[in-house]
């Protein structure tokens, strides 16, 4: 078994440096809602998303939950092990379901000690997730709710290996902080002018471009900031190759 689309990070990696990595990883299925790891508790495994999509969610005292970050195949869950940190005051589980890499948590924290390169991979992707982070914060007060909603759909495409896909209200009103009738609203209007498919909870993207040219300036801003970190250097030249893991064939 060989994997169609593969990890960006993990493409980043020289092959002799992959192969340090590739008897340690396992491929495991990203169910709806599947806990990857949770607040305040030991991170015990770190996930490279193939495709699907994690969430980072903060829940205050009361119960009340806020999405503060995605993750797909450009990045990694479990980032607090690269910076030397063990657990978060933030959960981790999957809202769009797929397939990921996974690895023991400390079996990587040693990797990362001797891997230079790894190392570098891995600040880099830190560095562009904050920014994505920031430049999210900034977009929820800026922009209108139909031009966030068109970014998300455009980041979740991006993260899938074709343009059908999971995407529940709930989802979608925690990413851009509106009530769920207001998701309704806005999805009804894509899909009246015919640049999605939306019904009970699975999306089609009809037409990408159109939905684009509605989106807002933070989907362009994030995805070069991403091509510009995550490109390639002398000590992480990019491969693009289809790793297998080890036993698989094909």
């Amino acid at each position: 078994m060989s994997f169609r689309r593969t990890n960006r990070l993990l493409s980043l990696l020289s092959d002799d440096n992959y192969e340090r990595l590739r008897p340690h990883l396992s491929h495991v299925v990203f169910d709806y809602k599947k806990s990857l790891y949770e607040a305040s508790r030991p991170i015990e495994h770190v996930y490279f998303p193939v495709d699907g999509v994690a969430s980072l969610v903060i829940t205050t005292s009361d119960g009340s939950s806020a999405e503060v970050g995605t993750i797909g195949n450009e990045g990694m869950v479990g980032l607090p092990i690269c910076l030397g940190d063990h657990d978060a005051p933030s959960a981790a589980y999957v809202q769009v379901p797929g397939t990921a890499l996974q690895m023991d948590a400390r079996v990587f924290r040693d990797e990362l000690e001797r891997n230079r390169p790894l190392n570098l991979v891995m600040l880099r992707y830190a560095h562009a997730f904050f920014n994505q982070v920031a430049q999210s914060a900034a977009c929820a007060h800026l922009h209108r709710v139909e031009q966030r909603c068109c970014r998300w759909l455009l980041m979740t495409r991006d993260r899938m290996p074709s343009g059908d896909f999971l995407l529940t209200h709930e989802f979608l009103g925690m990413m851009l902080g509106v009530r769920r009738t207001t998701v309704t609203d806005v999805m009804g209007s894509l899909q009246k002018a015919g640049l999605i498919r939306y019904r009970r909870g699975h999306v089609s993207i009809l037409d990408q471009e159109a939905l684009r040219s509605r989106a807002c300036e933070c989907y362009d801003i994030s995805r070069l900031e991403f091509d510009r970190l995550l490109g390639d250097s002398p000590l992480a030249p990019r491969t693009d190759k289809k790793h297998r893991l080890v036993g698989e064939v094909g």
